[in-house]
């Protein structure tokens, strides 16, 4: 990765801590554009979509993050979302286009953490670690 390349990954990982693990909303304005483009299927249109969203998930959401990587303007990060108010973890893969040191665009991939038994090639998606499934309470877009 070029040091363009670095910058915008660590710019995208700072403002995912910011926003899901720290819950600091106003910070999080300086990184997501206010004409931020939303095209995941599970969250509203949208910085404010995506806002509103996060404050009603559970006290104890929080994302973790194995790898990004970053090409040009664009960055990748494969992640885990923990606490989503359902019974297991999401896996996701997060693609965001950076504009001028803002997060201006977003398309995810989302599948529910896979366990020991439903994983077919025996390796867990997220750490090295399978899940335990643990109910909790729902959350809606």
């Amino acid at each position: 990765m070029t040091n363009h390349d670095k910058s915008n990954v660590k710019l995208v990982l700072e403002a995912f801590d910011l926003l899901f693990n720290r819950k600091d909303f106003q910070g999080a304005e300086e990184y997501w554009s206010a004409d931020y483009i939303q095209h995941s299927a599970h969250v509203p249109a949208g910085r404010e979509g995506l806002f509103e969203l996060v404050k009603r998930a559970p006290a104890d959401f929080r994302y973790e993050n194995a790898i990004a990587m970053g090409d040009g303007n664009m960055v990748m990060l494969h992640g885990r979302f923990r606490n989503v108010g359902q019974p297991r973890d999401w896996i996701v893969a997060d693609i965001v286009r950076v504009h001028s040191g803002m997060l201006v665009e977003h398309w995810d991939v989302i599948q529910p953490e896979a366990t020991q038994a439903e994983s077919l090639g025996g390796h867990p998606m997220f750490g090295d670690s399978f899940p335990l499934l643990v109910a909790s309470p729902s959350v809606k877009p």
